[in-house]
């Protein structure tokens, strides 16, 4: 079975992908470290998160042991690494170069151990519409700013990640900005994708809305 998350930062998508992925037996990938771990790439090597030549490079030598070193990096979940991951996300030849790794993922999935596992849940912005349009179940997980922008706020907070709730909406606003407007893969919802919509609703209350989603599914399947 194959799930896709989609929305913008701070939905929820990653809890939701998390709670999914271990109700169901499922692993869990997180497309947005190969950003993350773009976006940080240039921040070690001094360069600006602007630089398309410099990102695509990194981008076509990004394998999945080195992002998961560099997702030890304290800049990795902090406001540097989501914004630079947000610059590198639209250049095309970035996406392009990532692509692949993120694809060839879904044909034979495995758990972190390396065991191999039954199915995956995507977390991103476009996979349901770029990475796995065949998916079995989009979702598309969405909050309003305000929302989103207290949530990070919080995660900061706990982090000890020093900002403002002010800072805070500006960039995830700013965020939203390129993330909708770059020329290839806009966030959006893919044509079939079931809305969520958590504004006003608990983690707990989404995961049962999508728990009855799957389930109906699978129901469905054994017909």
């Amino acid at each position: 079975m194959i799930i896709t998350i989609d929305g913008p930062a701070s939905a929820g998508k990653g809890t939701l992908a998390g709670k999914i992925a271990q109700e169901y037996k499922l692993t869990y990938f997180d497309t947005g470290m190969v950003y993350r771990a773009v976006g940080i790439e240039t921040l070690l090597a001094n360069v600006p998160a602007e630089d398309e030549v410099v990102a695509e490079r990194f981008a076509k030598e990004l394998t999945f042991s080195k992002m998961m070193d560099l997702a030890q990096n304290p800049s990795f979940r902090g406001p540097e690494g989501g914004k630079r991951a947000s610059i590198v996300s639209a250049f095309p030849s970035v996406r392009a170069a990532l692509l692949k790794m993120q694809q060839d993922f879904y044909k034979n999935p495995t758990f972190a151990d390396g065991s191999k596992a039954q199915g995956v849940v995507y977390d991103g912005r476009d996979t349901g519409t770029v990475v796995c349009p065949q998916a079995d179940i989009k979702f598309f997980v969405t909050a309003s700013a305000e929302e989103r922008a207290k949530r990070r706020y919080k995660e900061y907070q706990t982090k000890g990640i020093t900002s403002s709730y002010e800072e805070v909406l500006r960039d995830i606003i700013a965020r939203d900005k390129r993330d909708s407007e770059r020329s290839t893969s806009p966030l959006k919802p893919a044509a079939d994708a079931i809305i969520l919509d958590t504004t006003h609703l608990s983690i707990e209350e989404v995961f049962e809305k999508a728990k009855e989603i799957i389930d109906s599914h699978q129901k469905n399947l054994a017909i």
